[in-house]
């Protein structure tokens, strides 16, 4: 059994951990970690672990949580993890970030953008991005730390990457338009995610300063073989739960039919258990991927234009987030990569 031990086990994404952990059958969680329910029973905080869950609340005690369990996942606030990890802690257990802290490679980017001084900077070379359809060849045994991707981005970056390595679209033209349900935001309270001010609303926010962009920039970099990418990103809040739309547009940077742009998706997700690259004409809906670890993409040609139109759809608590995370903590581990998550979505 893989033991495993939550940091910021009560936010939104810890929870989901929980859920998903729960139905694995090769995990057992020792540690439920929580600065604002210490000593808590967990159950309290999320009652739909009633009689699932009779652990309490611990505190965020990396060090000792080290000895204790086989791999951490930090659901935490940026910057908490880069604050805790260190060599002794290293030497003894894997970390799975679900922050940004050690996504980007570029210290400054990272600073900049999200307002920090890394307090680890010295191990940003050795995470592993953790997208897996892209990276999983460098998940193995000898991984110590993984970068779990943001919500946004692994919609984005899955929906362009195929098109962008291909050469299929042209990579400074991309426009990204995001949509995502209110708990993309966390668990803390915060007026802006009142029901008053959401519902019956929508809004765009972070435009032209959102965090995920130069994340985005850069694993999109890497596909066309540049470290100048720029793009435009601009993410949108909408009264839903759950749930990630992504409508992107480019231009095609040479003539396709929709049989090549097809062709390209299948030839990097056509084996893929968690991509799935819908009929022709189908456009993904959030409500078709909810409570899943599935992704669903979808595209179409504007000749008018010369642009193509893609489109993604995921749940940004599991494959977004929690789901994600597992399915890396199976590649660490030599683990069926689609174990405990071969969740069917929920409808209605």
């Amino acid at each position: 059994m893989v033991k495993v031990g939550i940091i910021g086990a009560t936010g939104y994404a810890g929870n989901e951990l929980v859920r998903l952990l729960l139905g694995h059958k090769d995990v057992e969680i020792v540690w439920l970690g929580s600065r604002s329910y210490i000593d808590q029973k967990y159950s309290d905080v999320y009652r739909n672990m009633f009689k699932l869950v009779d652990a309490r609340c611990m505190d965020d005690n990396m060090e000792q949580l080290a000895d204790e369990v086989d791999v951490i996942f930090t659901a935490t606030p940026q910057g908490l993890c880069a604050s805790l990890v260190n060599d002794e802690i290293l030497s003894k257990v894997k970390i799975i970030d679900l922050s940004a802290d050690f996504r980007l490679k570029n210290v400054d980017i990272y600073e900049k953008w999200y307002k920090l001084e890394h307090k680890s900077p010295q191990y940003i070379d050795e995470a592993v991005y953790g997208l897996c359809e892209i990276n999983r060849d460098k998940v193995n045994n000898n991984t110590r730390i993984i970068a779990n991707p943001g919500c946004y981005t692994t919609t984005s970056i899955l929906t362009l990457y195929p098109l962008v390595k291909e050469g299929i679209i042209n990579p400074d033209t991309i426009i990204i338009d995001a949509k995502s349900g209110t708990s993309g935001a966390g668990r803390g309270a915060k007026v802006a995610n009142l029901f008053c001010e959401v519902n019956e609303s929508m809004k765009a926010y972070g435009v032209g300063t959102h965090r995920h962009t130069p994340e985005i920039e850069e694993q999109l970099g890497y596909a066309c073989g540049r470290d100048d990418l720029k793009l435009i990103f601009t993410p949108h809040l909408v009264p839903m739960n759950r749930g990630i739309l992504v409508t992107a547009y480019a231009n095609l940077a040479k003539d396709v039919t929709y049989e090549d742009v097809k062709a390209a998706y299948d030839k990097y997700y056509d084996k893929e258990y968690f991509v799935r690259v819908l009929p022709k004409d189908v456009c993904p809906e959030t409500r078709w991927v909810e409570g899943s670890n599935f992704v669903d993409i979808g595209f179409k040609i504007e000749p008018r234009t010369n642009r193509l139109i893609m489109m993604g759809a995921l749940d940004n608590l599991v494959k977004g987030a929690a789901g994600q995370a597992v399915q890396n903590m199976n590649l660490l581990f030599g683990l069926p990569e689609n174990e405990g998550l071969q969740l069917a979505p929920m409808f209605p």
